[in-house]
């Protein structure tokens, strides 16, 4: 699907290109963005063309990778119609279909903050976000102009899994879930993405976005292993097909 096939009118944005930085993702490398501006324009319907287009956004900030030599981040989508599980995502619908899940108001809680500390701390140290504070946490997860949900997932009251995501017009767009690192043998990422299926199936919608892919980086190898899988290419969405998919290792999620 091309960026303006059915899409809004987007002529009241702009974009434009920030100056480079040290990639997140890729060691040694530089990265730039696009950017949408100006954030209180971006409603639902908009932001459901954008991520369309390729577009992510943290907090109000609305981007895409915009590189010059590199095109590594590559936007992808489930069809969470035709999805079916493997053995190991069947096996973390058993073990942690017992968890309770309920949605909650989009605020500050010191019990989230503390979860995502301890996540970050233990998944992603020394990323930068493992330093963030109460106000840049907020910024990052608390702030949208758009339909956005938080829900908490308990495991006879503890806290084991936040997870936020967007709605869209077509689908659900997976904005961030951190969730307990200190439980052995738990697979709390890969059951919140199977959660987010289960509610795209129940809401009639056809796709979950999962933000970017980078076929050579561990920590996103995850997301490969949710088939079928369509990836954003040259303005067109294209099925991942398993021959051309590496697949590193990954951690247990």
């Amino acid at each position: 699907m091309s960026f303006l096939h059915d899409a809004p009118p987007l002529s009241p944005l702009q974009f434009y290109a920030t100056a480079d930085y040290d990639c997140s993702y890729l060691p040694e490398q530089r990265a730039r963005s696009q950017v949408a501006t100006p954030a209180h324009l971006i409603d639902t319907a908009i932001y459901s063309a954008l991520v369309r287009s390729g577009f992510r956004r943290s907090g109000l900030y609305t981007y895409r990778p915009h590189c010059d030599a590199c095109h590594a981040c590559q936007p992808v989508r489930l069809d969470a119609r035709a999805f079916k599980p493997n053995r190991s995502q069947r096996r973390a619908l058993l073990l942690h279909a017992g968890l309770a899940v309920e949605e909650t108001t989009l605020t500050f809680r010191e019990e989230h903050y503390d979860l995502y500390q301890r996540y970050q701390t233990a998944r992603h140290a020394g990323g930068g976000m493992d330093t963030d504070n109460r106000e840049q946490y907020a910024n990052f997860l608390l702030s949208s102009h758009i339909d956005t949900r938080l829900f908490e997932f308990r495991d006879q009251g503890r806290l084991r899994i936040v997870s936020l995501i967007d709605v869209l017009d077509d689908g659900l767009s997976a904005v961030y879930s951190f969730y307990d690192p200190d439980i052995r043998c738990a697979s709390f990422g890969t059951f919140a993405v199977l959660w987010q299926i289960a509610q795209c199936r129940y809401a009639g919608l056809p796709w979950l976005y999962l933000g970017y892919w980078i076929a050579t980086s561990r920590k996103m190898a995850y997301k490969a292993k949710f088939r079928p899988l369509q990836v954003l290419r040259h303005g067109q969405w294209q099925h991942l097909h398993d021959e051309n998919t590496p697949i590193p290792p990954s951690p247990i999620v």
